[in-house]
């Protein structure tokens, strides 16, 4: 069960109502994000609402079956919405474009990337200053001199963040400098990074694992939520299968049932969903009329020039036409 405490609940009042939900044999844990407070119970027994119910300090109360309560459309009326400030949201009903290099280069490539997006009307940038690479002897990052290189640029254009982070000890010297996290496929299970992203105050979008489950992902998301920050986003990037005509298989399912199954916005990767080139357009496109809130990809003003994952990164140009079509996609799915 999900109980929402009131704001302002004395210390007593909320033991009280701990103290009867144990008496169920239930046990419970408490969850203060920055919107709210909340004890989760966990047991089997059946019981009549009502006993819990009309307690003096609870907003409301949901019997929720699902593993992943907190992330679970079940016991949220309204989806959340994700608000970066200046007009820049994330939301259920809306279309947010994320877009930029895979490794973040230098001041002139950032530059470039930044008017491509403003001249497009994208106001979130994604680029990697720490990248986690298959090869120890590929490019890994300009680390977090690059970042603040890219935030001082891209405030004054008044571009949006969204950059990996790696491991827990970079969570706090990116914090002035990213306005969302990104949990990469290979850290979507690591759990101490989840747990500490808990305790920041900024969205983090989580990446499905590269051979994840849909239940896993939304497993991360709940370790994030339940440690405190329900500024959550979740992200299809294609899954490892037998398949090897593609890089990965960008698996469309994922968002309707991610959809139904969470109150989180769901964001695709199509760059990485099929990590090639020529075919990210109508992967991307396809993950819009699957009902996604956003899409994430790769642009490079000379995709060959990449300092990584040039094969699946749009020129400019590709990025120009592919951003006309999907706003007309999404313009097309609200319209049914």
């Amino acid at each position: 069960m999900i109980i929402q405490l009131e704001k302002g609940l004395s210390e007593g009042n909320k033991q009280s109502i701990i103290d009867k939900v144990e008496a169920l044999k239930y046990k419970t844990t408490e969850v203060k994000t920055q919107k709210g407070e909340y004890i989760i119970g966990i047991g089997k027994k059946d019981f009549d609402i009502r006993e819990i119910g009309h307690m003096k300090g609870i907003s409301d109360i949901h019997i929720v079956s699902d593993a992943n309560m907190l992330v679970s459309r079940k016991w949220k009326v309204k989806p959340t919405v994700i608000d970066l400030g200046d007009g820049v949201t994330i939301e259920e009903g809306g279309m947010a474009l994320m877009a930029g290099p895979c490794s973040i280069e230098g001041e002139e490539q950032i530059e470039k990337t930044i008017a491509h997006l403003k001249e497009n009307n994208i106001k979130i940038m994604r680029g990697g200053v720490y990248k986690p690479r298959s090869s120890p002897y590929s490019f890994r990052g300009l680390g977090n001199d690059g970042l603040k290189t890219w935030y001082k640029l891209a405030r004054e254009a008044g571009i949006k963040i969204i950059t990996e982070v790696m491991q827990v000890s970079q969570i706090e010297e990116m914090y002035d400098y990213v306005d969302i996290y990104q949990v990469g496929a290979r850290n979507t299970q690591n759990f101490n990074l989840l747990d500490e992203l808990g305790k920041v105050d900024k969205p983090v979008l989580i990446k499905r694992g590269i051979s994840g489950t849909i239940e896993e992902l939304l497993g991360s998301a709940e370790y994030v939520f339940s440690a405190g920050n329900e500024n959550l986003m979740l992200c299809e990037r294609g899954i490892r299968t037998y398949e090897r005509a593609s890089r990965n298989t960008m698996d469309i399912n994922a968002i309707a049932i991610l959809k139904e199954k969470s109150h989180l916005p769901v964001i695709a990767d199509p760059s990485h969903g099929i990590g090639i080139r020529d075919h990210v357009e109508p992967v991307a496109l396809a993950c819009v009329m699957a009902g996604a809130d956003g899409v994430i990809y790769e642009t490079h003003e000379v995709p060959e020039e990449a300092w990584s994952d040039g094969q699946q990164t749009l020129s400019f140009r590709e990025s120009e036409k592919l951003i006309k079509k999907l706003r007309k996609t999404f313009e097309l799915r609200e319209s049914f």
